[in-house]
């Protein structure tokens, strides 16, 4: 067999406990007859999440707003990177019939960045969360930010609104940060998860996420999640890097999930309120299993 050129390097095979069984529910169509007519995105689809199968068919999803098109290009992420449309006036009314249809007592909402704009969307993630909850009383309200650039004005938009849980991802570790984050800094991520402690302290959580397999040594890792705490970070995901396409950042390593069971131990160690980590995880993934809320 004739050897790869040295800068060619193979893919690495997907490991056994990725290969995932596709469920089959009437439950699955339903949502997706219920997202489609509402005319709502989602970062299930936009961001080609692997458990979006599973998580329609329970009737759940992470409602995206701000449009499906992104004014940053990650090495890492799927979503369409173009000049955004103007925001819809009614998408906030559109997301809250949403979850009431969907009776969902937990929901999450991300968006794209949108730079364009000088709130970075602020207002309207703050017009989201009020018809939310004015449609559904008592529902637990986690949003998914982007950095907004670090302004105050806009982290302060979306904390009038009074979320429950204010998500923002670090992502990777600093030294990979400039290649799978375009626009984006390692210390802004964490100065936004850190103004939103100072200003709401135990009235809210801080939850944050980090992809594994894009090429981090086992010491940044555990930098990054003291990084987190010393930000006073509450809950924390990790999650395999999966490669939408070839156009994004390789697969370096598939991380077995031993790997994964030990991060979580030394997280919960560091005082991280609730931890989820293993290959499947991701950001939103089974957020409604955090219970923690409930004290807020």
């Amino acid at each position: 067999m004739t050897p790869l050129p040295a800068e060619i390097k193979p893919r690495p095979r997907i490991p056994e406990w990725l290969r995932l069984k596709l469920p089959t529910s009437n439950t699955f169509s339903q949502t997706r007859a219920l997202l489609d007519g509402l005319r709502l995105h989602t970062v299930c689809e936009s961001a080609k999440c692997p458990n979006h199968w599973e998580c329609w068919s329970k009737g759940t999803a992470t409602f995206m707003i701000a449009g499906d098109r992104c004014t940053r290009a990650c090495g890492f992420c799927a979503v369409s990177t173009a000049k955004p449309l103007a925001l819809e006036i009614d998408e906030p009314q559109r997301v809250a019939e949403a979850t009431r249809r969907m009776k969902l007592k937990h929901v999450v909402i991300t968006a794209v960045a949108r730079d364009d704009l000088d709130d970075g969307g602020a207002e309207h993630f703050r017009r989201t969360i009020e018809e939310v909850r004015a449609l559904n009383p008592g529902i637990v309200i986690e949003v998914l930010t982007p950095d907004f650039l670090d302004k105050d004005s806009a982290i302060d938009m979306v904390l009038a609104a009074e979320p429950n849980i204010f998500n923002h991802n670090l992502e990777t570790v600093r030294r990979l940060t400039p290649e799978v984050r375009f626009r984006a800094t390692y210390d802004r991520s964490l100065s936004v998860l850190s103004k939103v402690k100072s200003r709401r302290g135990e009235q809210i959580y801080t939850k944050s996420g980090m992809m594994l397999g894009l090429g981090e040594r086992e010491e940044e890792v555990i930098e990054a999640m003291e990084d987190l705490r010393a930000a006073r970070c509450d809950i924390l995901t990790l999650g395999q890097y999966l490669q939408p396409s070839l156009k994004h950042l390789p697969v370096v390593e598939y991380v077995h999930p031993d790997k994964f069971a030990e991060f979580g131990a030394h997280a919960q160690a560091m005082g991280f309120v609730h931890v989820a980590s293993g290959p499947m995880v991701r950001s939103s993934y089974h957020a409604d299993e955090f219970q923690g809320e409930l004290r807020v």
